[in-house]
């Protein structure tokens, strides 16, 4: 009985050999056809991502991020790390982001004028269309035209018309040359034909300041910040500046369909890597941040900041890119936006 036994187990041993080395065959032949970038899709990721805001903390860029930095950690167990590296409108973080090496675990999130502006007014030590791969377009957040209440005007059309009867005394106030506001002013001055005067400030916030003061006439400002003074009958909204009508302001029309036909202009935001980036690394981030902005939780929190999500694909968060770069280019050139 002994003997017969050892036999029992030496066919066993015999056989779970050859099971493991028909597996290793089947796993090597598998290995052999597949690319490092898949593989590296299996594992990814295995140690802690990189988001670059470039912007300074506390800002809405700088929330979204935080926001989907914090849903990320929870669903891949890896902790994404905000790192804000602020200065020259964008274009320090940028810089860093780009030198980074192109594996998947360095990131940035930035904005209309850091993507599409900024190419326009500073020599850039880098080619936004060729070094960065888009990843996802994320969010829009609408401007809404506001003006002073005690401007005769109540649409689009009679601010042309009193703009056309008073030409070079209204004026347009921005948080700063280059700025989204000063941008729109002067894109919304340029289709119209108006001779306004432009108005920058530090920031936003004095800008807004000196509108309800009635020291300015008008000011393309976010709808979170200028929603309760059009609600309290402070400041009157004329339009909103994307092209469709945004649910922060349902009543108010947009620029396009309210007397400026082809007007379209508002903020936003999306996530890019290094170009060279794996394309299965950037489909896989693509796919989970689309799965974020579903979650209700998420889409709340981003309405209650005045953004509207949207949630793209690589290809025609590229293609966006490219349109607006080349759109934001004519307006910069025409209005002779020049950074000191």
């Amino acid at each position: 009985m002994r003997i017969i036994g050892v036999t029992h187990v030496s066919e066993r041993s015999a056989l779970r050999a050859k099971v493991h080395a028909a597996v290793a065959a089947v796993l090597a032949a598998w290995l052999a056809t597949t690319s490092p970038a898949g593989l590296a899709q299996l594992t990814y990721p295995v140690k802690p991502i990189r988001l670059i805001v470039p912007f300074t903390p506390g800002g809405p860029t700088d929330q979204t991020a935080r926001l989907l930095a914090q849903k990320i950690t929870e669903s891949w167990g890896q902790q994404v790390v905000i790192e804000n590296r602020g200065g020259a409108n964008g274009n320090i973080g940028m810089e860093v982001a780009v030198k980074s090496p192109p594996d998947g675990y360095t990131w940035v999130i930035a904005t209309v004028g850091t993507i599409a502006v900024n190419p326009s007014l500073y020599m850039l030590p880098f080619d936004m269309l060729k070094d960065f791969a888009p990843v996802i377009h994320l969010t829009n957040s609408p401007a809404v035209l506001v003006v002073h209440p005690s401007l005769p005007v109540k649409s689009v059309k009679e601010l042309i018309a009193l703009a056309r009867k008073r030409p070079g005394e209204l004026t347009f106030g921005s948080s700063g040359s280059g700025g989204l506001g000063h941008i729109s002013g002067e894109m919304f001055r340029q289709l119209a034909e108006l001779d306004m005067v432009h108005v920058p400030y530090k920031s936003s916030a004095p800008a807004l300041v000196d509108l309800l003061g009635g020291q300015i006439s008008m000011l393309f400002e976010n709808t979170i910040s200028a929603t309760p003074h059009v609600k309290a009958g402070r400041l009157r909204a004329l339009a909103v500046s994307t092209a469709t009508r945004t649910p922060v302001l349902p009543t108010v029309p947009t620029v396009a369909e309210s007397g400026l036909p082809g007007y379209a202009n508002n903020s936003w935001n999306g996530i890019l890597v290094p170009a060279g980036t794996p394309r299965e690394l950037v489909t896989r981030i693509n796919g989970e941040m689309v799965r974020i902005l579903r979650e209700p939780d998420t889409r709340e929190r981003l309405t209650n900041v005045g953004a509207e999500i949207v949630g793209s694909t690589p290809e025609e968060f590229g293609a966006m890119i490219k349109t607006e770069i080349d759109k934001l280019a004519r307006v910069v050139k025409a209005a002779k936006i020049r950074i000191d």
